[in-house]
């Protein structure tokens, strides 16, 4: 199997998506009681899930930047962000019920549509993918 160039865009994407994913991986380290309010009730362990969840968005950041973990980070992460869909649905429950929701469907809407192409994206950035721009080698 031959290797593919990464594309500038490619790269610009990758690094785009490890800095969300960094920055999200802190935040859930770092603020982890806000995380609480929007972790389902079925969750065990809920403050050390969060932790992990911080801990695994870090550690799938830092593999989007090597080559040799790189397609493990992006299979790793794409399968995360399905996990915590469930997360997402509940805050937006959450918030858009309650009289002091503090974001409406302006980030919601987008929030939850958009996962799929969150799912993409850590593929494609793993070069697990390159699909739909050239075909796979």
């Amino acid at each position: 199997m031959t290797q593919c160039t990464e594309t500038t865009e490619g790269r610009i994407g990758r690094y785009a998506l490890v800095a969300l994913y960094a920055l999200a991986g802190l935040a859930h380290v770092l603020f982890a009681d806000a995380f609480l309010l929007i972790t389902p009730d079925w969750v065990p362990f809920p403050a050390t899930i969060i932790a992990l969840t911080g801990i695994c968005e870090i550690a799938g950041a830092i593999g989007l930047m090597t080559r040799r973990f790189r397609r493990v980070a992006g299979i790793c992460l794409a399968i995360y962000a399905v996990c915590v869909f469930p997360a997402n649905i509940k805050h937006a429950i959450h918030d858009l019920g309650s009289a002091t929701a503090t974001l409406g469907w302006w980030y919601h809407l987008p929030r939850l549509a958009l996962q799929p192409a969150i799912v993409w994206w850590a593929l494609f950035a793993g070069r697990v993918t390159r699909w739909p721009f050239a075909a796979q080698s």
